[in-house]
């Protein structure tokens, strides 16, 4: 029984409509995920100086890779506030965003105090210009500030997700995404802030997404706030930091491949490094468009191990992989038709606009590579087999760095080639691993669909 839920829980049976009515708010919603660093990108583009245009691109980057280090804040807190709620413990889902709260709040001064000597070490390996490094750590110093936010905004979408509650995770995003807009337009185009001014609206947005979802947050929850004893219990939060610290691992070994993607474009230029963070920028968001469905997965597949329900398990994991993949084969077809018109928009430099073309055909073609490995990452995340996931991972890094060695005489197409490469390779090995890991989880004894025991 839920003891204190203001409605009783949706019926556990798994439906076409189910996974849309999660996947497509957050197709829509991930899809603009990358938006600050595409506003900031395209805003300062249309300046029509490359080494600007290189450093807030460069820096876009380097902010969605280094916060996406934490990501396992809002996976984790999915996960776990999904299984809560299929064993129907509300108690529990309050309490895992306080203690996904506290991480959050943690890491984010962490990053503020540390600032100065990661940005030494994050634009050295980058190897840029010294004009463009100039220019991005001047961006870098002060979106730093929105650290504890970006992180919270995390978590706060991570449990809006994990209670199904897939339009208003949505309504977050958009909020951050408007005031962004907004704001680097004032700043940057009618203020002439330049790189600053893109920053300064980035800490905009992400505080006032936070904002927005501690208002929504504090409806939803009521009076019904968890104890210090239900927060702070022991083995909750330790299951929290082991799923945490797989996470964290997995996480950093797919931004190891993406710093190392925009470090070798960067030693080949600065028009290359433009150009490939066009494409990136381009790339994301047909990637986090799929990511809707690994998201669905995360939610009714976590459900699903939280009631102890297998015959929903799959049927969840079927149906997210299936509508991925038609969404992938749609994605791709979009980037080769609308990419050139896409890429005009976001520079007006002739000289990368050639070179963007010039590749767009790896960046289109990375959405129907990747949409396994995004699915499987949902399910995998869902069911808290992190272990497994952490571990696939770092197989798949070797072999990225593999194919990049072979394909090296191809120049920048082999580092395309590479980073397709690892896309494919993460999806196989999942679905290598699968079934027994289902068996172990559910019983492999157990009959198709019924609910064993807690």
């Amino acid at each position: 029984m839920r003891v204190n839920a203001h409605e009783p829980p949706p019926s556990q049976t798994v439906t076409h409509a189910r996974v849309l009515a999660i996947a497509v708010p957050m197709t829509l919603s991930n899809a603009t995920t990358p938006l600050i660093g595409v506003v900031a990108t395209g805003v300062i583009g249309r300046l029509g100086e490359a080494h600007l245009l290189g450093a807030v691109a460069m820096s876009s980057v380097v902010f969605d890779c280094l916060f996406w280090l934490f990501a396992f804040l809002r996976m984790s807190t999915v996960a776990l506030t999904a299984q809560a709620l299929g064993a129907g413990d509300v108690a529990e889902e309050r309490a895992t965003l306080a203690r996904a709260m506290m991480v959050a709040a943690a890491i984010g001064l962490a990053l503020i105090l540390l600032q100065v000597p990661l940005a030494a070490a994050i634009y050295r390996l980058m190897g840029a210009s010294a004009e463009v490094t100039r220019a991005a750590e001047t961006y870098f110093a002060i979106r730093i500030w929105s650290a504890p936010f970006a992180l919270a905004n995390y978590v706060l979408f991570g449990w809006f997700v994990g209670l199904a509650r897939a339009r208003t995770a949505l309504a977050l995003q958009v909020v951050i995404n408007l005031v962004n807009l907004a704001v680097t337009a004032l700043l940057v185009l009618r203020l002439n802030f330049g790189v600053s001014g893109a920053a300064v609206a980035a800490i905009a947005a992400e505080a006032a997404g936070t904002m927005a979802g501690f208002v929504v947050a504090l409806r939803i929850v009521g009076a019904g706030m968890p104890d210090a004893a239900q927060v702070f219990n022991r083995a909750r939060l330790l299951h929290l930091f082991v799923v945490n610290r797989d996470i964290l691992i997995r996480t950093a070994a797919l931004i190891l491949a993406w710093g190392f993607f925009a470090a070798q474009g960067a030693r080949s230029g600065d028009v290359v490094l433009a150009a490939n963070s066009v494409l990136h920028n381009l790339m994301l968001v047909g990637a986090f468009f799929l990511d809707g469905f690994a998201m669905a997965a995360e939610q009714l597949c976590g459900r699903a191990t939280g009631a102890r329900d297998a015959r929903a398990f799959s049927r969840s994991a079927r149906l997210s992989l299936a509508w991925g993949f038609g969404f992938g084969i749609a994605a791709t077809a979009a980037l080769l038709w609308f990419g050139p018109q896409l890429i005009d928009l976001m520079t007006a430099s002739p000289e990368v606009r050639a070179a963007a073309r010039d590749y767009l055909v790896y960046a289109a073609l990375a959405s129907v590579i990747g949409v396994f490995a995004f699915t499987y990452d949902g399910i995998y995340i869902g069911a808290t087999w992190t272990r497994d996931m952490r571990n696939l991972m770092l197989v798949t890094i070797v072999l990225y760095f593999a194919a990049w060695w072979l394909t090296r005489p191809l120049g920048n197409a082999g580092l395309w080639i590479a980073i397709l490469t690892f896309f494919g390779a993460r999806g196989a090995l999942q679905a290598a691993r699968y079934p027994a890991l289902a068996r172990a989880t559910f019983g492999s004894g157990q009959p198709p669909g019924k609910r064993m025991a807690s």
